[in-house]
């Protein structure tokens, strides 16, 4: 099964790219620095963990691979129990590839290549 299915959208890919350090301007000029956090879901239980981190604001990148090849099921309900937290701080997620999703907040939009 694609993540396509899962997510119930093309996947998207991300090219070698420079990588740069991103900031977000809060009030009166000051900047810091914007939280970026890669873990890994093993299992259904580690969704809470990725939920937690969006509520407080960072961008997720999450590796999906051990669950995927452990249980199909358990990656459908914990994309769909993430997607729904996603929704309620108007969030955005998207696949990335075969094995890794990343979840924002909504001051972060995952751009897409047709948009």
């Amino acid at each position: 099964m694609a993540l396509k299915d899962i997510l119930g959208k093309e996947e998207e890919k991300i090219e070698d790219r420079d990588l740069l350090e991103l900031s977000e301007e809060v009030s009166h000029g000051e900047v810091r620095a914007v939280p970026i956090e890669v873990t890994e879901l093993e299992e259904y239980k580690d969704a809470e963990e990725v939920q937690k981190s969006i509520r407080e604001g960072r961008i997720v990148f999450v590796k999906i691979k051990r669950i995927k090849e452990k249980d199909m099921s358990d990656l459908k309900r914990a994309i769909e129990r993430i997607r729904k937290t996603c929704t309620a701080v108007d969030g955005d997620i998207a696949g990335i590839d075969e094995n890794y999703i990343v979840v924002a907040p909504s001051y972060a939009k995952v751009v897409r290549e047709s948009e």
